[in-house]
């Protein structure tokens, strides 16, 4: 019986765990099994001729709210061009209302609702008996189904019991491996969540089980000694036993060679001595931590049942920054119950506060079986019929208030998550606007209105925009604002740009006249420049030379002369050396 895995990733670089241990538990019975990975980009008719030419007995989707819509047309051409092949879907988005979705898709013979290792295993095995014998599959005997009988009613059957996780063989075969090596590897160490939080699907299942410790470190071995760049854990609080985060956390510290490991990490029960060891002994920018705060409100907290200790968050997030060694991710949901547009401001400025190196703004999704959903007349929500179900309005927060927070989100991402001109922003939110969320509003806002949101950008076009922005609302202070723009700017390149976007403050022969004088004496600009022992051909071919009425570092208001070094071969930011204008007989900028 031939068999074909299939899912639509949202971007290539992803991969599917589910399907790779779908496969692993299937393939000692089943061994005929094709694994296809798409994307959500790629033309419905070429995923479907592709899965159509392997000539599939069964194909099995796993879905999620960033595939469903897309899944379907595929779905549908399928049937369509292959009356006799089964189709069987499973995934968190159809299992919840999978009678529903067994009507709207009637081209899929069963789904599998929730774990589905087993469950899929007894569905292949019922297919192969029905083809051997010619009867009808016994779907009726296999249990946590939704399917089709003799009638073409949909039925479903008994919830199927919980699995222990060590049954189900490794998901990474070893011919498997080598595909892995630049794309983002998803890895478990258990399934489940302790915490009961009212918008997520993990508040359904109630437990945690575990992987035994000596698989997961011995699976790790493999992905790091096969050259895996990337690993994200998908467990929902990594850190809930601490014993087994402990384990993990120094076994990837002695052996990690450069992969980078990525966690969800619950930030206010991760224990002091947790951080401090980390701080000691993780290396720097292999580890990353996603921590999810979604609101600072403690109403909003208790409505959705989560618990959550602010003060303890904090201590833990600025701990772990003061480190130098692990990048955070911090999520936020717009649209919580009861969080209204003022509210959300204070729990965006109220994170922000602690400058994660990632603030990710996200609007809430009415899941299908979570809480919130249920209680969403309650709140008065309206929401998207289709998948990803986000929210449009409720009780407290407007349409309007809704389109705003997006502006925010947008210019949040191009500058602050993309760290295109980190100095510039800490600058303007600290000192030149009322809170860090009335930068990105204000600036989101005159995005839109100059219809910026709808055309591409270049890397100078985000300096001149936000200039642009800067000037047209009168903004004090233009002139040290636009040096650390200059210095963000520079920044971005690993070589030494050909274009930049201000207009140059030393003509051709005031620079020419400087680079001769720093090649003769190297001292005018420190001891670290003179050690580099650049001739004036390099200087004018790997360095530039720039201005600022402000001493670097200090802001102090005193001209300098910049000179940012690009060293060759490198692939790293410019090396910063300075002097006083006013030593070369320059004073103005």
């Amino acid at each position: 019986m031939k068999i074909v895995l299939a899912t639509l990733n949202a971007k290539y670089i992803h991969t599917s765990l589910a399907l790779r241990y779908l496969r692993a538990y299937a393939r000692p019975d089943f061994p005929d099994i094709d694994l296809c990975e798409y994307t959500i980009k790629d033309p419905a008719l070429s995923v479907a001729a592709d899965i159509y030419k392997r000539k599939p007995d069964v194909v099995g989707f796993s879905c999620y709210i960033w595939n469903i819509e897309e899944t379907i047309p595929i779905i549908q051409m399928l049937r369509k061009t292959n009356p006799n092949v089964k189709i069987v879907l499973g995934g968190p988005e159809v299992s919840y209302d999978s009678r529903m979705w067994l009507m709207r898709i009637p081209e899929v013979d069963a789904i599998v609702i929730n774990e589905g290792e087993k469950t899929f295993h007894r569905v292949l095995t019922e297919l192969q008996k029905a083809s051997e014998s010619g009867d009808r599959p016994r779907y009726d005997l296999i249990p946590g189904i939704v399917y089709r009988d003799a009638e073409e009613n949909v039925q479903q059957t008994f919830p199927a019991e919980k699995m222990k996780l060590d049954e189900i063989p490794s998901p990474f075969d070893d011919d498997d491996l080598p595909t892995l090596v630049n794309r983002v590897v998803y890895f478990e160490c258990s399934r489940g969540c302790p915490f009961s939080c009212s918008y997520c699907l993990s508040s359904i299942e109630t437990g945690v089980r575990y992987f035994d410790l000596d698989r997961t470190l011995t699976e790790l071995k493999r992905l790091i000694d096969a050259g895996v760049k990337t690993v994200k854990f998908v467990d929902r609080t990594f850190n809930i036993h601490r014993r087994y985060a402990l384990t993990v956390f120094d076994f990837l510290i002695k052996n990690h060679n450069g992969t980078i490991f990525q966690f969800e990490i619950t930030a206010d029960i991760l224990k002091p001595d947790v951080v401090q060891y980390l701080a000691e002994n993780a290396p720097p920018g292999v580890f990353r931590f996603e921590i999810g705060v979604q609101s600072t409100n403690d109403i909003t907290n208790d409505i959705v049942q989560r618990r959550q200790n602010w003060e303890k968050l904090t201590n833990t997030v600025l701990g772990i920054k003061n480190s130098g060694k692990i990048d955070q991710h911090l999520d936020l949901i717009a649209g919580l119950p009861e969080e209204d547009y003022r509210s959300f401001r204070k729990t965006f400025n109220d994170v922000f506060e602690l400058r994660p190196e990632e603030l990710q703004l996200g609007f809430l999704k009415m899941l299908r079986g979570t809480g919130v959903r249920a209680q969403a007349e309650q709140y008065g929500y309206q929401y998207m019929d289709n998948a990803p179900y986000e929210i449009l309005s409720n009780n407290v927060l407007s349409f309007d208030d809704v389109i705003r927070i997006k502006r925010v989100e947008d210019v949040l991402e191009k500058y602050w998550n993309a760290h295109r001109a980190d100095l510039t922003v800490e600058h303007l939110v600290s000192r030149e606007f009322d809170s860090p969320f009335d930068f990105f509003q204000e600036f989101g806002d005159y995005w839109e209105e100059r219809g910026w949101n709808r055309i591409g950008h270049q890397l100078e076009d985000l300096f001149k925009r936000l200039q642009q922005f800067l000037e047209a609302r009168g903004t004090d202070g233009m002139d040290v604002i636009l040096g650390l723009m200059k210095l963000d700017y520079l920044k971005a390149f690993k070589n030494k740009p050909r274009a930049i976007w201000w207009e140059r403050t030393l003509d051709k022969q005031t620079s020419s006249r400087l680079i001769q004088l720093f090649a003769e004496r190297p001292e005018l600009l420190g001891e670290q420049f003179a050690a580099l022992k650049l001739s004036e051909q390099d200087i004018h071919k790997h360095c530039l030379l720039e201005t600022l009425p402000f001493e670097p570092g200090t802001l102090e208001a005193k001209p300098h002369l910049l000179l940012a070094y690009y060293e060759p071969g490198q692939g790293q930011e410019p090396k910063y050396f300075h002097a006083a204008l006013s030593a070369f007989g320059l004073v103005r900028v």
